[in-house]
């Protein structure tokens, strides 16, 4: 903490004047009834009491208060506390009030941030931990009801690895998916920028999760028919991800007989937007500020009807914002969702649309 002091020398001031005026007076009245006022003696007396007055109360409020503040200030460095250390220690009460009510509301609010920090820390590693002992006390399970005898049968012993095998797949899913996200976070996932036609981009994962759709009858089309390619700059296999996710999510989340719907539309000069429509389950808004965070779940019930690692969104998230692109999401309860995400355009290749709905 600096040593140096910005002083105040008002209370000293203040303090002689009074303490002079108040003796000077005294003096001038006992000198008015006992003896003849001699003005440059009690001119002299005023002057002389004011200096004296001044220093010696001056110095305790040095040698008092200032040690005291220092000490408040000394406190404070051992926090660490950046905003504070470096500037003046000063002793006037009014800005040493202000400063430390400014500490109080920053340390307010860092408690409050940390706070936060440590409910979602709680929550995350409490669905880190539900999602992956699901699978390892399944493969546990049947490793056991194998050692215990049941390997002897054929029929079993194939049974049992085949299930264990899928639970260690899903184990690996997810440990997969949260080492991508970690490599996004830190920069460590290369991009592999091309050009491609983001409609054909979208078609192929359509084509992908057909089957998946025709499960529950759910038309996966495009808004308009394209006619023409829509070329785009950015990494390929990743913007693939993105989409198949997000058809995924509106598969899994849709309702029966419902519709995936892909629209694809201009922004600005250089920048278009996809934006994937449901007319699914819906998202409560208390939900959608927590949508992209690991495993977080909107359903809190503990058991999920639909499988996934939970990490979905946050790819989704983590992808684009690698990109420098912005994702969007917008959710009516019981009415669908739309997500949507920026890209950036290739600029000779226009968007270009007929205004036929596909079947």
């Amino acid at each position: 903490m600096a040593d140096f002091f910005k002083k105040s020398y008002r209370f000293a001031l203040m303090t002689s004047l009074y303490i002079t005026l108040l003796l000077t007076l005294v003096l001038g009245v006992f000198l008015y009834f006992r003896l003849e006022i001699d003005y440059i003696a009690l001119s002299t007396f005023a002057i002389s009491c004011f200096c004296i007055s001044f220093f010696v109360i001056q110095y305790r409020a040095e040698r008092f208060i200032y040690r005291r503040v220092k000490a408040i200030y000394d406190e404070v460095e051992l926090l660490d506390v950046d905003d504070i250390e470096g500037t003046p220690v000063t002793t006037n009460m009014d800005t040493l009030k202000k400063q430390v009510e400014k500490f109080a509301k920053l340390r307010k609010s860092e408690i409050e941030t940390l706070t936060i920090r440590e409910a979602y820390r709680k929550e995350f590693l409490g669905n880190v931990s539900h999602e992956l002992k699901t699978p390892l006390f399944t493969v546990q399970g049947y490793i056991l009801t194998l050692l215990d005898g049941a390997m002897n049968n054929k029929e079993i012993l194939e049974k049992y690895l085949s299930r264990a095998s899928k639970g260690v797949e899903r184990l690996i899913y997810i440990i997969k998916d949260l080492d991508m996200i970690t490599k996004l976070e830190t920069g460590d996932l290369h991009l592999n920028y091309v050009n491609f036609d983001i409609v054909e981009l979208i078609q192929s994962v359509f084509d992908l999760f057909e089957m998946k759709a025709a499960k529950k009858n759910i038309l996966l089309a495009f808004d308009m028919k394209y006619t023409h390619p829509i070329m785009v700059h950015a990494d390929k296999e990743r913007i693939q991800q993105v989409v198949s996710n997000l058809i995924v999510n509106s598969i899994k989340y849709g309702k029966e007989d419902g519709t995936t719907e892909v629209s694809i539309e201009d922004l600005i000069r250089n920048k278009l937007i996809v934006r994937v429509t449901d007319n699914g389950e819906g998202i409560a808004q208390r939900h959608i500020p927590r949508l992209f965070e690991r495993f977080y779940r909107v359903d809190k019930s503990g058991s999920r009807k639909e499988g996934g690692s939970g990490l979905g969104l946050a790819i989704v998230k983590h992808i684009i914002e690698a990109h420098h692109e912005r994702i969007y999401v917008e959710s009516d309860y019981h009415v669908g969702s739309e997500f949507s995400f920026t890209l950036e355009k290739v600029k000779k290749f226009p968007i270009v649309n007929v205004g036929t709905k596909t079947a």
